[in-house]
């Protein structure tokens, strides 16, 4: 008698699990339909479905905080090959432009990510307006770092651009996300 408990039990608990696990996918989903690279979108905020579920102002500040990190890890990576003999000439000018943009690039992911986190009904147009701004700045300056890599060769240059672009990527879905806030207004932050 206890078996067929225990296989009601795991049965229930199965379909629970995959219906959580649903409905977290559908939040994410939901929040990246309005991204341009959504499969990055969705594997880079699925962890915040839970916390984030149907708030905009959660979803702005994630994409921000996300793209904060990968920049992080670029500009890391960017510092490392600095003093590389790989890289050289018009190369090793290049890295040293991308290097400043990056720096440019996380200080205005970072201005982003303090208003997105001090948002209020009175300043919220003016306030959104700054994010908007800063985060077109932080896509300017990562094209900018591309650029300077314009038809240059290289397993190194490869690698560049590449994690530059991801960045990229990035920053436009998190400028998506905040777009999303500002057309949902003010009355979003009432789901904080």
């Amino acid at each position: 008698m206890t078996q067929p408990c225990t296989i009601l039990t795991f049965i229930l608990l199965t379909l629970s699990c995959s219906l959580t696990s649903q409905n977290g996918d559908n939040y994410v989903q939901d929040a990246c339909s309005v991204t341009r690279y959504q499969d990055i979108c969705i594997h880079s905020l699925a962890s915040f479905s839970h916390t984030a579920q149907h708030s905009p102002s959660r979803w702005a500040r994630a994409g921000v905080s996300v793209t904060i990190g990968e920049a992080k890890k670029v500009s890391k990576y960017l510092m490392i090959h600095r003093s590389d003999m790989i890289v050289e000439g018009r190369n090793k000018i290049a890295l040293l432009d991308c290097i400043e943009s990056f720096q440019n690039t996380i200080e205005n992911l970072h201005r982003s990510l303090d208003v997105l986190r001090k948002l209020n009904f009175q300043e919220f147009d003016s306030q959104m307006g700054d994010v908007t701004t800063w985060l077109s700045a932080a896509l300017t300056d990562e094209d900018t770092c591309s650029d300077g890599f314009d038809r240059q060769k290289g397993k190194v240059v490869k690698s560049i651009l590449n994690r530059v672009s991801n960045v990229s990527y990035m920053t436009s879905n998190a400028l998506a996300l905040v777009n999303k806030l500002t057309t949902t207004g003010p009355e979003a932050l009432k789901k904080d």
